[in-house]
């Protein structure tokens, strides 16, 4: 039998094999160390993107003008309301000025547009000006009340942790898996690289606290200078070897592989440091799926399960043909 037909059948034996263990009520390990682990209806390998709900030097978009490339698309940002722990959100009236007057009716069409062609559309919560604060029961509560509330009136898929002000790991923790269970299946978080140096910080302990509903963490391998590798070694922003040295530390901490992603600016102004070129992107994701395209640093190691990449913004990308999608979402094509 030729290597191109036995990887053609072997799914299919796998699938008969799931079958039989099932009728037979026992486990039958295939493979895949993660392939037993609850996760959301995204693909293997996924590309998330931020959709800017505010005006800046970005192209501005309708939702349902992001492209398909975008598996996860996290609407950024909803509001604090001054209620320790409550967001709500509001379709940003600069924006609609800018669309020819982009309604709220119209945005939430445009929510559903994205999903009928498998796109998973989530609420962002944070950025670099996010003031919203859980850190205790009464505040948990609030915040996922609130976001359920939105999950409920939008059809928001789920959430994104996206707090740059320190996070509660034992209360955020409790509000995301009330979250998810009232219909957020979608959860993701995206962490600077301070915040997940240690499996004792506490944005590293949020992700553990919830691995059991974690769609992907997308740590931001940008605005960040050097930090440490899984090795010991200091790697600068701007490199192969930085992102796939700090990505080790994550998939050593307790982390699947499926629950870890690159984060990386779409261009240069979408970030004050650390844009690398798209290709290297995709480099690090063989290195850290194939051990090919490493740079100085290999991991000792292959994880076929690597999740993908984010970028901020969508916007960003709109501002530069896509570079960032068309590059990144072909080289998940050729991940295992």
């Amino acid at each position: 039998m030729s290597p191109e037909r036995s990887r053609r059948l072997r799914p299919v034996f796998l699938s008969l094999l799931a079958v039989m263990a099932t009728l037979l009520g026992i486990t039958v390990a295939t493979g895949s160390a993660t392939a037993a682990e609850p996760r959301a209806d995204v693909p293997k390998h996924a590309l998330t993107g931020y959709w800017q709900n505010f005006v800046n030097d970005a192209k501005p978009l309708k939702l349902a003008d992001v492209p398909e490339q975008y598996n996860i698309v996290a609407v950024a940002f909803a509001d604090a309301t001054g209620k320790p722990g409550e967001v709500n959100f509001t379709l940003d009236p600069d924006l609609s000025s800018a669309l020819g007057g982009y309604t709220d009716d119209q945005f939430r069409a445009d929510v559903k547009t994205l999903q009928s062609r498998g796109q998973k559309v989530i609420i962002s919560v944070g950025g670099q000006n996010g003031t919203i604060s859980v850190g205790d029961s009464a505040s948990a509560d609030a915040f996922a009340g609130s976001i359920t509330s939105l999950i409920s009136d939008y059809g928001f898929d789920g959430v994104d942790i996206d707090l740059e002000n320190g996070v509660n790991a034992e209360f955020m923790g409790q509000a995301l898996h009330a979250i998810h269970d009232g219909g957020g299946s979608v959860i993701t978080m995206a962490p600077q690289t301070i915040d997940m140096q240690s499996d004792q910080a506490g944005y590293f302990q949020l992700a553990l606290n919830t691995k059991d509903i974690l769609t992907v963490v997308n740590m931001q391998y940008y605005n960040s200078g050097t930090m440490n590798g899984c090795d010991g070694k200091t790697y600068s922003q701007g490199s192969v070897d930085f992102l796939t040295g700090l990505a080790c530390i994550q998939l050593k901490g307790g982390l699947r592989d499926d629950q870890v992603a690159l984060g990386l600016p779409a261009t240069n102004a979408a970030a004050g440091g650390g844009y690398q070129d798209p290709k290297n992107v995709v480099s690090a994701l063989n290195c850290l799926a194939k051990t090919s395209d490493c740079g100085d640093y290999k991991p000792d190691a292959t994880y076929p399960n690597i999740r993908g990449a984010m970028t901020w913004s969508i916007n960003w990308d709109a501002s530069s043909d896509y570079g960032f999608a068309n590059t990144v979402s072909a080289g998940l094509a050729d991940l295992p």
